[in-house]
């Protein structure tokens, strides 16, 4: 978590601490705590209502992470053009600055809302807000939100989403689990991507990798794939096909689900009670599943 950089304000939630917003004003000298405390409460309680929002309409949000360059959408590009004739795909762009990897989706067919963060190297729940407002959310089976580029500050910020997918490509290096941790540990699946590039870089061992993951007492599954053919995508597309499956069996009973998600040494996921669609709000709490 970055307590330094500024990277807490964003566009969405920097009307909180301007002017006579909430977190404008602090009592004493604790004022960058308070703040920071503050913007992160905010963020829990919009994530909370983008997930209900969501699970109203049954949509499945995924947030990809990975650092820059990774393959995020390209992964993209490829899962479109392999599950775009069964499900209804729409996907949450964001970047610093340009609307590039939007327009590549909405090449594919696709919805694709881009959000520009500025100075801000995550998205945040605020912004993800807005950018619900652009889409059609009844008409939505499976929403991407691909988060800004970076391994550190995106895995403290809950947007709503249900499952965290990590990305590690194999230009990259095997020891990224080890050297980004909090990220890691709020994977709900890890994919390593550009697995074609293996025979060409045989210093990247994916079971060296994988070994790290486990090092950080996290049970995510771990896939090698590529984007380059539909083959290669297999386990990808296979889990994604279960996540929908599992989400709509937990819709039906009136539940949602969190996913795995870190901040400060914190550690927590799992099912939550939630008032579906037709249902009366009955809390059918189950027991917190972690990874570790």
């Amino acid at each position: 978590m970055c307590n330094t950089c500024g990277c807490n304000i964003t566009p969405g939630n920097e009307h909180l601490v301007q002017g006579d917003g909430r977190h404008a004003q602090t009592t004493d000298g604790k004022a960058a705590v308070e703040v920071l405390q503050g913007l992160l409460s905010e963020n829990d309680h919009q994530a909370a209502h983008n997930r209900e929002h969501l699970d109203h309409h049954g949509v499945l949000a995924l947030n990809l992470m990975s650092s820059p360059g990774a393959g995020k959408t390209r992964l993209l590009e490829a899962t479109i053009e392999a599950l775009g004739p069964e499900l209804r795909i729409a996907v949450i762009e964001g970047d610093l600055e340009t609307e590039n990897d939007a327009e590549r989706i909405r090449a594919k067919g696709v919805p694709a809302i881009q959000i520009a963060t500025g100075s801000a190297c995550h998205l945040d729940a605020h912004l993800v807000h807005q950018a619900l407002h652009h889409l059609d959310l009844s008409q939505i089976d499976l929403l991407f939100i691909e988060n800004v580029g970076n391994l550190v500050c995106p895995a403290s910020f809950d947007l709503g989403q249900h499952r965290n997918v990590i990305l590690i490509s194999v230009p990259e290096g095997d020891d990224k689990p080890a050297k980004y941790p909090v990220m890691f540990r709020a994977a709900d699946l890890v994919l390593c991507s550009k697995s074609d590039l293996l025979p060409l870089m045989p210093e990247f061992d994916p079971e060296r990798a994988e070994r790290h993951l486990r090092a950080l007492a996290s049970t995510a599954p771990f896939e090698s794939i590529s984007a380059r053919s539909h083959a290669d995508l297999k386990p990808w597309l296979h889990w994604l096909r279960d996540e929908l499956q599992a989400q709509r069996a937990r819709l039906e009973l009136g539940r949602t689900i969190r996913p795995n998600h870190q901040r400060d040494g914190e550690h927590r996921s799992g099912l939550t009670g939630m008032a579906a669609p037709g249902h009366h709000h009955h809390h059918h709490h189950e027991p917190a599943h972690t990874h570790g």
